[in-house]
């Protein structure tokens, strides 16, 4: 698309608010063999209902729900088709409705979405959302061959069947137009493997130097193994509810503002360049003189129609002045540094800005994936955009040490809390963002949430 039409750029409204009331995890590991994915959803589940102080118990909870969103990347790797209704069965929701959302790394964000839709139409009061992924049970070369094959078999595959290729790609045409530093890309990477040292349900917490980032094995160039996302298994559940049904199970709901989606071509050579998408804060004239193609092989125009729409119908009229933290798909390096750009964080070719200047981290203007993100912390991809949503809506509600620093979740999960553990709780934060990521920016969901 090079023009937008009339209707094109309607900001969307809810019917009636949605809230969110509840957040449930697992860890996440490289392999989990003990547990069923069964077993994980119904952890996930029961941390969601047992654990976030909620009003009613289990049998209560069940009894009010009117239907339930499931989120699975890939039948593939667990070798099931029909996956969420094994789920659904075994969480004992049957004989209410439900659905499966798929949409690639997206598909988790792209899950809420559809939960909130259901709630804000008026179909149903409350609303499971629940994601998983088992990536466990196909060797890591197979399984880097089904999540590649998210990409488009026909072109991509030539790349070797890998994302770090399609994205490695991206960061050399980026290195190439803006001069980013490997530096810069490799602090992203230390900051993320750190923060995930403070979670309980991290896979690969590490306390990193730049150096030992760059001089780590190459995967794809210029990507080293430490600025790749981990591959996953886990689970993750949300709650949503209307308002009216959100105060009688809790008296902290978290009002979901907005949650808007934006989608661009599977293969990356079809994308048609076209003028800037200005969002709320930039002005006309910031692009004027703009020297490269937009948004070419460097930028996500899913990334920033999402982030278009749900900054408008937020009332987000500035994100590093309106957001108090921010989660982004930080499958790679390169990835982060360019959404930092489509979500307006710094203007194009300037991304480098936003994590140079310290900004990015905690104590800093937009503190951004003090969950470790998914370099750090996990990407079990049907879980991955529902994990990060949970993350913020505990921030906003201030419960962010009671679901980290709790010494006994951290022995459930078999591990031990660090000596040096820190307090990432930001505060008085009353908003935040999260964005939901797949492919090479085929399909993006960006989410905001908000403390009333």
């Amino acid at each position: 698309m090079i023009e937008f039409g009339p209707e094109n750029l309607r900001i969307p409204k809810f019917a009636r608010p949605v809230y969110i009331v509840a957040g449930g995890l697992t860890d996440f590991r490289k392999r989990y063999p003990e547990k069923t994915s069964e077993e994980l959803v119904a952890e996930a589940m029961n941390m969601a209902v047992l654990e976030n102080d909620l009003l009613v118990g289990m049998e209560e909870l069940k009894r009010r729900v009117n239907f339930c969103v499931y989120s699975q990347f890939a039948d593939h790797f667990g070798d099931q088709l029909l996956a969420a209704t094994k789920m659904h069965d075994a969480l004992g929701l049957d004989p209410l409705g439900n659905f499966e959302i798929k949409t690639g790394g997206a598909t988790g964000g792209s899950a809420v979405l559809a939960g909130a839709m259901a709630v804000a139409s008026g179909y149903a009061d409350l609303v499971p959302v629940i994601g998983w992924e088992r990536m466990d049970e196909v060797p890591t070369r197979q399984g880097n061959a089904y999540i590649a094959s998210a990409a488009c078999k026909n072109f991509e595959s030539e790349l070797g069947w890998m994302y770090a290729s399609y994205y490695a790609l991206m960061a050399q045409r980026y290195q190439h137009e803006h001069k980013v530093p490997r530096e810069t890309l490799a602090r992203i990477a230390v900051k993320n493997h750190l923060y995930a040292c403070f979670s309980p349900y991290s896979q690969s917490p590490m306390r990193l130097t730049v150096k030992e980032v760059l001089s780590n094995a190459i995967v794809s160039d210029p990507l080293s193994f430490l600025e790749c996302c981990v591959m996953s298994t886990g689970a993750a559940v949300l709650l949503l509810a209307s308002e009216e049904m959100a105060h009688r199970l809790t008296r902290f709901p978290i009002k979901l503002t907005a949650i808007c989606s934006g989608t661009h071509t599977l293969r990356t050579a079809d994308r048609r360049n076209m003028p800037v998408l200005r969002l709320p804060h930039e002005p006309e004239e910031l692009y004027s003189q703009y020297p490269h193609d937009w948004p070419g092989f460097s930028s996500f125009l899913a990334t920033r129609m999402a982030a278009y729409l749900a900054f408008n119908m937020a009332g987000i009229r500035d994100p590093l002045e309106d957001l108090d933290l921010l989660e982004t798909h930080d499958a790679f390096t390169i990835s982060d540094i360019q959404s930092y750009e489509d979500l307006g964080l710094r203007p194009y070719g300037r991304g480098r800005e936003f994590i140079e200047s310290g900004e990015a981290y905690y104590e800093g203007r937009l503190p951004t994936n003090l969950s470790g993100g998914l370099i750090g912390t996990m990407h079990a991809v049907g879980a991955t955009g529902i994990f990060q949503i949970a993350e913020v809506f505990w921030q906003l509600q201030g419960k962010w040490a009671q679901f980290h620093a709790d010494p006994k979740l951290w022995r459930r999960f078999g591990k031990k809390k660090p000596r040096d553990f820190r307090d990432l709780q930001v505060k008085n934060a009353r908003r935040g963002a999260a964005v939901s990521h797949a492919g090479t920016g085929s399909h993006v969901t960006v989410a905001v949430l908000e403390k009333e």
